[in-house]
């Protein structure tokens, strides 16, 4: 099977739109679908599938974004440790412009920072053994998605009895960030487009409190435009239909039960926590971070460092954003003092943030 044209076929894409014009005619208020996956936003906006939705549908986009929903605290303490002298910093590539409060790592990349972009956590591993006389600290952000990658490296240098390389953990969980959404009476959230990545690794059984106790219909999607349109419709159809489950539309990847063997590596080095979100605020148990046996990896804890008083960007709305309240155009910094080029928000430097999918492809 094609697993890319099969599911780009435009005369499907616009079969299933007509179904879901048909189904959701003569609503008086329409659908609040929210996706909670960057590369969903992403998609959506560059097949244009908004457009071809009736009035009685509305997507939104949330807070599906690793980067974006990283708060500033975090990027200042990583800038504090990439100006110590014997510390590198190895990071993947978006982190590198995400500005904090008064800087980013490329600035201080340029100032003499030693900061190094990465394809893989065990890249940062082999940093950490090519040069033992330094720290290696890695900047671990990201969803389940990444999370397991991370920890496989944490359980790696200590096979290799590495005592230079470290984890600054800025990871999140994604169920429990959806049912604070969902519980918003400004949102209004009908149903939920589940993120496809991350239920390859938590499965869809996670989805079921938001389900089975909120009453909030739950479809995992795939990332093609007939993913995405299918999703639609079935969520559409259990509104309709005065139902609320999990369904599993993107059933070539993602398992009821996801992958054991990732959830296992999870439990191994993580322990849940409280977790700062941007825009939404500490949501408790939403987080990871290194539990105590493992804790000699954890940059925060081992090595301490100042960090500069926060501060947000003015006028930025990045928050309202991932909350799914405004929409980037609402933003009065948006495709003018924010661009892709000169971002002042997290949301316009991502690959997957929504200010960067609206200006690289919205109207």
């Amino acid at each position: 099977m094609n697993y890319l044209d099969e599911f780009r076929d435009r005369t499907a894409v616009l079969g299933l739109a007509e179904r879901i014009k048909g189904l959701t005619a003569g609503r008086s208020e329409p659908l609040s679908f929210m996706e909670v996956c960057g590369t969903h936003t992403m998609a959506i906006y560059q097949y244009g599938l908004r457009s071809l939705l009736p009035a009685e549908v509305r997507l939104v986009s949330g807070p599906g974004c690793p980067v974006c929903v990283t708060p500033n605290g975090y990027v200042d303490r990583a800038l504090a440790y990439s100006r110590l002298p014997d510390v590198i910093i190895a990071t993947f590539g978006d982190m590198v412009r995400v500005p904090g409060s008064s800087s980013f790592l490329m600035a201080e990349r340029a100032r003499g920072a030693d900061v190094r972009i990465v394809y893989s956590p065990l890249d940062a591993v082999a940093l950490a053994a090519k040069y033992p006389e330094r720290r290696v600290i890695f900047l671990g952000v990201g969803f389940e998605t990444t999370a397991p990658t991370i920890a496989g490296s944490i359980i790696a240098a200590r096979s290799q009895g590495l005592a230079n390389y470290f984890v600054l953990t800025a990871h999140k969980t994604i169920p429990i960030p959806m049912q604070v959404l969902a519980a918003d009476p400004e949102l209004k959230i009908d149903g939920y487009l589940c993120p496809a990545h991350v239920s390859a690794i938590i499965g869809a059984d996670a989805y079921r409190p938001l389900a089975e106790e909120l009453g909030v219909p739950c479809v995992i999607t795939g990332f093609e435009p007939t993913d995405v349109m299918q999703g639609v419709l079935m969520l559409a159809r259990q509104v309709l239909e005065g139902k609320s489950f999990v369904e599993i539309q993107y059933s070539r990847v993602v398992k009821w039960g996801g992958n054991p063997r990732a959830q296992e590596v999870l439990r191994e080095v993580f322990d849940p926590c409280d977790a700062d979100w941007r825009g939404i605020g500490t949501i408790p148990g939403s987080g990871l971070r290194i539990n105590e046996k493992y804790a000699a990896f954890d940059a925060e804890r081992v090595i301490p460092v100042a960090v500069e008083e926060l501060r947000e960007p003015q006028g930025c709305r990045c928050g309202e954003v991932l909350k799914g309240k405004v929409t980037p155009y609402d933003c009065p910094l948006f495709a003018k003092a924010c661009t892709p080029e000169a971002p002042v928000g997290a949301c316009m430097v991502s690959s997957e943030g929504t200010c960067a999918a609206a200006f690289k492809y919205g109207q």
